[in-house]
């Protein structure tokens, strides 16, 4: 085998992993590793769990804004192929003085002031101009749900609990407002009750949003609804629910959540839905 196939065929079997907060960039580790790849992953700041590190191949802490360093860590080990996924606060993300409290390398300044200047600085710009400029650097970053398939939700009613003809009605009242905050990348979910809007996500996250209908809403009863944008970019910021999700809605009095079919995941979905029958929660998974 010559160097040059054998370099390739290398690097076909790496993927590579720039990685935020929470369960889902386990997930992506563990499909991506039944799969056969070897995964470099860059953990960003101090979001990537402490104990990503045990799962993946090759693990660096890198600074939030410096994607000069996560390029060339992933370079290193001949990474193209790569998925990014995870939460972020979004907060720190969108002024100039956040971005310069996280002494920022050049590339990190040329997303801010090139590839946005001109833009709304909303969370699909500025995911694709740093999708851009990874990609300037040889950093290919693919659909996020391509390795964790089997935690999407599924269509139709995923619980034990039949939905009450009530909850029919919201849904199909609520699912057009989620479609819209998306479609005006405000956020991804909503919270309705008798077709009154309770609460919509914004910059704060769903599970602020769901504090804040339940603070809203005493007597219960309200439905979450997430759905994708409509320009939904699988790449990354794909919806996402979990065993957290299910808690706080219990807590504030929430009895069913409503998710994109196929398109959203359902972290430790097994856990999640067993959690759900538990605290008489119904997980509805809706098509547009």
């Amino acid at each position: 085998m010559s160097r040059l196939h054998k370099t390739k065929s290398q690097a076909q079997d790496v993927l590579g992993l720039i990685a935020g907060e929470g369960r889902l960039p386990f997930l992506v580790t563990a499909g991506a590793k039944r799969a056969g790849f070897k995964v470099v992953c860059v953990g960003l700041a101090d979001t990537a769990e402490s104990d990503l590190a045990k799962e993946v191949d090759i693990f660096y802490r890198v600074a939030l804004a410096r994607p000069g360093t996560w390029i060339r860590k992933l370079k290193k080990h001949d990474v193209s192929r790569t998925i990014m996924v995870g939460r972020v606060p979004k907060g720190r993300l969108f002024t100039p003085r956040r971005i310069l409290h996280y002494l920022p390398d050049w590339r990190a300044f040329r997303i801010y002031y090139w590839r946005l200047r001109g833009k709304t600085r909303l969370t699909d710009s500025l995911l694709s101009a740093v999708a851009d400029e990874l990609d300037s650097g040889g950093i290919v970053l693919e659909d996020s749900t391509v390795y964790c398939k089997e935690h999407l939700a599924t269509s139709g009613v995923m619980t034990a609990m039949p939905l009450r003809s009530s909850i029919q009605n919201d849904i199909e009242f609520g699912w057009e407002i989620a479609k819209k905050l998306g479609e005006l990348d405000i956020g991804q979910a909503v919270a309705v009750k008798e077709k009154e809007v309770i609460a919509v996500e914004a910059i704060e996250g769903t599970a602020a949003m769901i504090e804040r209908a339940g603070c809203y809403c005493k007597s219960g009863g309200w439905i979450l609804i997430k759905a994708s944008k409509p320009q939904q970019d699988k790449r990354f910021d794909v919806p996402c629910v979990g065993p957290d999700t299910i808690r706080a809605l219990a807590e504030n009095g929430a009895k069913c959540l409503v998710v994109e079919a196929d398109k959203t995941i359902i972290i430790d979905k097994p856990e999640t839905i067993e959690l759900a029958n538990q605290l008489n929660i119904s997980i509805v998974g809706h098509y547009s």
